[in-house]
């Protein structure tokens, strides 16, 4: 079986979808499928790199020129999804959206005469912080109801996530619940070097709080930056980059906590996994639905540590926390609440190991990539098998 994943990007683009879709191509070949994917490239306006034949896993990166509204913006994409599945032959199309570049599947009739199913990573959400994609959303969602229902299957990544979706009410019969997925293996142990630079970030501090995600509008870091104010020894370093670092700075200076939050940029995975080795706590602070999941959830139960995460309705985040009983949660854009549960296991050392072993467990027995690879591998040969 040979299935073509169309996604948005590919690490090293730092992304928990893309990290997912690495994690995933090649658990699918321990269940027997031969996995290949096209993505946008990472370097704007590179020509972009096509993969060789010696490559494991074949990953066609389309030339990329930037991104407007947050969607990559590749004139080329439809001739290089033609020439992937010319080469690669796939029985299948696994297209993951949101991702204006899949709608390209409508139009190519070499897409069109293969099967497809639609992994759901999140709805379009019509943001009350960034309305510019109410308008936006106006022009795609005729494209990506067509998508739709086009499509042979569905995966949504919770049972909250696929109830709250207006744009999969009509689609109902033909999803199926499949959460995300992680491999461990990815997260090795950090070596002393890398750990001795997170000892350097974190400092004497006594708790150590650690986001993780783009600076973005839906992300909640201010909301975590207020909450700062209202706790004491501690320290929070926020890991990322993106189009609201420096509103963020400004509002860190402007509530003098330049020494308790810090805006540590990207890091290299070997400093990232040190950091969350050495955390007290993961802290995801999201506001909106567009945080369908929070993939970074299981990166926390890999280093067994707990969570402190904002209960968005109708999104997966509470969901997992729940599944997996490794956190606390908070109502999304409240600082006071949640300063108040990062308090709490601030002063409970033996509540934080409690859950954080219950996330570990979890990451073996629910979210690990291995029973995600076999479930999708299993809806693949359903789908091909019904024609």
């Amino acid at each position: 079986m040979r299935v073509l994943h169309v996604g948005k990007y590919y690490p090293p683009f730092a992304g928990g979808m893309e990290h997912f879709l690495a994690d995933l191509l090649p658990a699918l070949q321990t269940q027997g499928v031969a996995a290949a994917a096209l993505v946008h490239d990472e370097q704007r306006g590179r020509h972009g790199p096509w993969p060789a034949p010696s490559d494991p896993l074949p990953i066609y990166r389309a030339p990329c020129h930037g991104q407007l509204l947050y969607a990559p913006l590749s004139p080329a994409f439809p001739f290089w999804l033609n020439r992937a599945i010319r080469e690669f032959r796939p029985d299948l199309l696994h297209l993951h959206l949101p991702n204006t570049s899949a709608f390209w599947g409508l139009a190519i009739p070499s897409a069109r005469r293969l099967p497809w199913i639609v992994q759901w990573q999140s709805d379009v959400v019509t943001s009350t912080i960034d309305r510019r994609l109410a308008l936006a959303y106006r022009l795609y969602r005729p494209l990506e109801q067509r998508l739709l229902a086009a499509s042979r299957a569905v995966i949504a990544t919770s049972p909250p996530y696929l109830d709250a979706s207006l744009a999969l009410k009509p689609w109902r019969d033909r999803c199926h619940v499949i959460p995300l997925g992680f491999d461990p293996n990815r997260f090795p142990d950090p070596d002393p070097a890398a750990l001795a630079r997170a000892a350097a970030a974190w400092g004497e501090t006594a708790f150590r709080i650690l986001a993780i995600g783009r600076l973005t509008y839906y992300k909640g870091h201010e909301v975590l930056i207020r909450a700062a104010a209202k706790l004491s020894a501690s320290r929070i370093l926020i890991v990322g980059t993106g189009d609201r670092r420096e509103r963020l700075a400004e509002l860190i200076r402007s509530m003098e906590l330049d020494d308790r939050v810090i805006l540590s940029g990207f890091q290299p995975e070997a400093d990232l996994d040190a950091l969350l080795a050495s955390c007290d706590v993961l802290c995801l602070p999201s506001l909106e639905r567009t945080e369908a999941f929070g993939l970074v959830l299981l990166e926390a139960m890999r280093f067994g540590k707990p969570v402190v995460v904002s209960d968005i309705p109708g999104s997966g985040t509470g969901w997992v926390v729940r599944q997996a009983n490794h956190g606390l949660l908070t109502p999304p854009g409240d600082p006071a609440a949640l300063a108040k549960a990062l308090r709490e296991l601030q002063h409970n050392p033996l509540q934080r190991q409690t859950l954080g072993r219950s996330g570990a467990a979890a990451l073996q027995d629910r979210f690990g990539i291995g029973s995600v690879a076999a479930a999708v591998a299993d809806l693949y040969r359903r789908v091909l098998a019904a024609g």
